[in-house]
């Protein structure tokens, strides 16, 4: 018998197990891990990570190859295939699983499994989800957001809940082997992550895993990759934001409409979408359709969008001062998000830059040239969306920050201010990662939204 079937058994009691990564998901399925009477190791480049597991955890820095007598390694998503460790693990012949497939056999051991409602896609996967969870607590379902945002999977189901609104990265769902939806969505397709996946079919490849089964597969009918991933299924239930046709939710005039679970059903008013912007009722028109395929009466989807509270840094007022909207959008990590962010507004001083991983924005700048007003850049590769803008938007005044650390953002509040005028937005939407720079997008969105009141106030 396999270490993945004895997974499967609950059989997890006298076996070997080595967890690579001592983050959130890593110091979840330890303890989990613990509990089922295994014996654990947490290995991680950077000892301090350490501190905290439970006694009886065992630690090694930086292991290259699993210990002798490994039966199981357990991976954080991000985690390459390539790295050292988990090659040699296959190499051994070792199963090697993610935080998410481990709880997945976690919870069908249970009598009465949690029923898993999923999400991926490159953008407004958190949103989507976050919006699930309300809808369904709106319900009275006992209910969670998990996975990549709230608590992870193996907490989750240990907590005991009735239903899991997931957020599956590609990573995640790379190292995921068994998972089989109730309902799952993947709400779109763009370039991102091409440095650990190599290019986008193999990007979108890993998100289409999320199908798997014979759950209903919810996709976007606006998205060409979406859409593509999702033919096959036998059970399947489109949304887009024009006219729905049979089988599918969309917009009719200021309402979201149902022509999938209950025909002509108004589910909710435009208005009920926070904050607004026709990427966000994409969001909300997904997160809809798995709470339907859940069961979820029409009348729960407004009661849920109306009670949603839209996470930080996202398309977040920071503040208006003198009829200019200061607004953080720091969770834009990448050109398609950044183009979704733009889109909303007429007259906008961007704030753009960062690490593209790989990404190009020449459609990007293209699409957006006619709402900018200007144009503030910072981070390491700021010159690939300056070079972008010379060719499509090469009347709109550019200023570039130099400086390498996030002190540089006093300067980038300052030239947007400088550029802006009554009625424009100033938008923090960088259309790239963080890392350069900052520790992540929230503590980036942070120093921006900390820049902002530190001018505004100065301003009186």
């Amino acid at each position: 018998m396999s270490v993945g079937e004895n997974a499967v058994d609950g059989m997890y009691a006298g076996k070997s197990v080595l967890v690579a990564g001592a983050g959130i998901s890593g110091r979840s399925a330890a303890a989990a891990l613990l509990a089922e009477g295994a014996t654990v190791t947490v290995t991680d480049s950077a000892p301090d990570r350490f501190g905290g597991l439970d006694t009886g955890i065992g630690t090694a820095v930086g292991l290259t190859a699993p210990p002798e007598g490994t039966d199981l390694v357990v991976t954080s998503p991000g985690w390459r295939p390539a790295a050292p460790l988990l090659v040699a693990a296959a190499e051994r012949g070792v199963e090697v699983i993610g935080e998410v497939e481990f709880a997945w056999r976690l919870a069908q051991r249970r009598p009465n499994p949690p029923a898993w409602l999923a999400v991926t896609g490159t953008n407004g996967k958190t949103t989507t989800v976050t919006m699930l969870a309300s809808i369904l607590r709106a319900a009275g379902v006992h209910a969670v957001a998990c996975g990549n945002v709230g608590l992870p999977v193996v907490a989750a189901v240990r907590a005991g809940y009735d239903v899991l609104a997931v957020e599956l990265s590609s990573f995640q769902l790379h190292w995921s082997s068994s998972l089989r939806m109730n309902a799952s969505v993947v709400v779109n397709v763009a370039e991102d992550h091409l440095d650990w996946h190599g290019s986008i079919e193999e990007y979108a490849a890993a998100k289409g895993l999320i199908y798997a089964g014979d759950g209903v597969a919810v996709y976007n009918a606006d998205d060409e990759w979406s859409t593509r991933l999702s033919e096959g299924k036998d059970r399947r239930v489109g949304f887009t934001l024009g006219e729905p046709g049979p089988g599918q939710l969309g917009v009719r005039g200021d309402s979201l409409v149902d022509r999938a679970f209950e025909d002509g059903a108004v589910l909710a008013d435009l208005a009920d979408v926070n904050p607004p912007g026709p990427h966000n009722v994409a969001d909300a028109l997904a997160a809809a359709a798995l709470a339907r395929a859940h069961g979820v009466p029409a009348e729960a989807i407004g009661k849920g969008l109306r009670d949603f509270t839209p996470n930080p840094h996202r398309s977040v007022l920071v503040t208006e001062h003198e009829g200019i909207r200061w607004i953080d959008d720091s969770k834009a990590t990448n050109p398609h998000a950044a183009a979704a962010s733009l889109a909303t507004h007429d007259r906008v001083i961007w704030i753009a830059g960062g690490l593209l991983k790989g990404a190009v924005v020449d459609d990007l700048v293209a699409g957006a040239a006619d709402r900018l007003a200007g144009v503030v850049l910072l981070g390491a590769d700021r010159a690939v969306i300056a070079d972008a803008l010379a060719r499509h938007a090469p009347e709109v005044p550019v200023h570039e920050v130099t400086a390498g650390d996030h002190g540089a953002m006093t300067e980038v509040v300052r030239a947007a201010r400088a550029m802006a005028r009554p009625g424009d937005v100033v938008l923090l939407a960088p259309a790239a990662a963080s890392m350069d720079m900052f520790e992540d997008y929230p503590h980036r969105g942070r120093v921006f939204a900390e820049a902002v009141k530190d001018l505004t106030d100065r301003a009186g």
